[in-house]
């Protein structure tokens, strides 16, 4: 119940009964990444002269790095194809995703952070500090 109710009203979240009823009402499902994500795109081409895109997340927050690169591609123009379409493969320099960590606790955190174990390098003679005059 309390996932309906905040499907309902916490538009923030992303996933909303408006964004369900848009995509039911104009969109034509494209295909789901390995995530779970599902991916949609306009019936009818905007002024732009583009299709629009869309994207319904996965357990219901709206988190954009959940998208993995082949989709990102897709979403943004980059190209025309879906993953779904095309053989898409994966170049040999590319990593495979990883979420957006900031605000965890796997969060990166450089030498002499406060939240860091570890301390902050010595400052080297390359760096005069501003005095006023």
């Amino acid at each position: 119940m309390k996932d309906f109710l905040i499907e309902i009203f916490a538009w923030w979240r992303g996933n909303t009964w408006g964004t369900r009823l848009w995509t039911a009402l104009h969109g034509v499902f494209v295909g789901t990444d390995e995530v779970g994500n599902r991916y949609y795109r306009s019936k009818k081409i905007g002024a732009n002269g583009r299709e629009r895109r869309m994207v319904v997340y996965a357990g219901g927050l709206a988190e954009a790095s959940t998208i993995p690169g082949g989709w990102h591609g897709w979403m943004h123009y980059r190209t025309d194809v879906p993953p779904t379409e095309d053989s898409y493969v994966p170049r040999n320099w590319e990593k495979p995703r990883l979420p957006n960590l900031t605000g965890t606790a796997a969060a990166y955190r450089p030498p002499g952070s406060m939240l860091a174990t570890g301390d902050r390098p010595r400052v080297t003679g390359d760096y005069d500090a501003w005095s006023p005059e």
